[in-house]
């Protein structure tokens, strides 16, 4: 244990804990860029972020199918993220479907038949396990502003209109879909391992969505941000949804790195 307290990794989170607000946010920030120039040299295809995103998202449902199946509890876990992310994983695979039918339909589609089996066993194998009092909030209150919004503001391409609709209501729906995660987690005032391994899994999948935005609006100098035929408002409002829900699931990274 005395090595392990005094590893340098420890040591750096000693000191860092030790800076004012200042420090901790310029540390923030420039760990943050350093991480969007690496990707951006390391990665040229854009579409791989994007992949890659959904990649750790299946991955991070993987770790709670293996603690359901081996500990045979659900304990710490937000059965309302896990129907808002199935929600607008149905929207994605339909868009998906008729929009693009690559390799983004068949990840969406293995990772919303991962998150209805975990829906399932929480409902009824699982059921006694479930501490529902702590998973308070209400579902409507981040599906109704969602639909509102995406009713608003959606892309304008050649593919139908409730295609469009439907779509920006899965982008609106995804940034908000870990609250109740989150809630549940400051309600019970711990964390379940399995369960902090697959939030940190939602953060960084949400890290790389971000990543492809910011740099593709930073390689066309702010112009991606209002391409025409896009709708004006429709792709400022997926980075700000991005952005959104990287902040949302930042702060508990960092503490499950600490």
């Amino acid at each position: 244990m005395g090595r392990r307290r005094g590893s340098p990794v420890n040591k750096l989170f000693a000191w860092v804990r030790r800076q004012s607000m200042k420090v901790k946010t310029f540390l923030a920030v420039t760990s943050v860029l350093c991480s969007l120039v690496a990707l951006k040299l390391m990665i040229r295809d854009r579409n791989h972020f994007y992949v890659a995103s959904e990649s750790i998202h299946a991955a991070g449902i993987m770790v709670l199918i293996y603690k359901l199946t081996t500990q045979k509890t659900c304990s710490g876990l937000s059965l309302k993220t896990q129907e808002l992310t199935a929600i607008f994983l149905a929207v994605r695979l339909y868009c998906s479907f008729v929009m693009e039918a690559d390799i983004h339909t068949v990840l969406d589609f293995a990772t919303l038949v991962s998150t209805l089996w975990v829906i399932y066993m929480i409902r009824f194998k699982l059921k006694s396990s479930y501490i529902s009092e702590l998973d308070n909030m209400p579902i409507y209150y981040l599906v109704v502003p969602s639909a509102i919004l995406a009713l608003l503001i959606h892309p304008y391409t050649q593919h139908s209109h409730i295609s469009r609709i439907l779509w920006a209501f899965c982008v609106y729906l995804e940034s908000v879909s870990v609250l109740p995660q989150l809630r549940m987690m400051q309600n019970a005032k711990m964390i379940e391992p399995f369960t902090a391994h697959y939030v940190f899994a939602l953060g960084v999948a949400r890290f790389l969505g971000c990543a492809h935005w910011i740099i593709q609006v930073y390689d066309t100098a702010g112009t991606y941000l209002f391409l025409l035929g896009s709708g004006y408002l429709w792709l400022p409002m997926v980075l700000l949804s991005e952005i959104v829900q990287t902040f949302i699931l930042a702060d508990f990274c960092y503490y499950y790195i600490k």
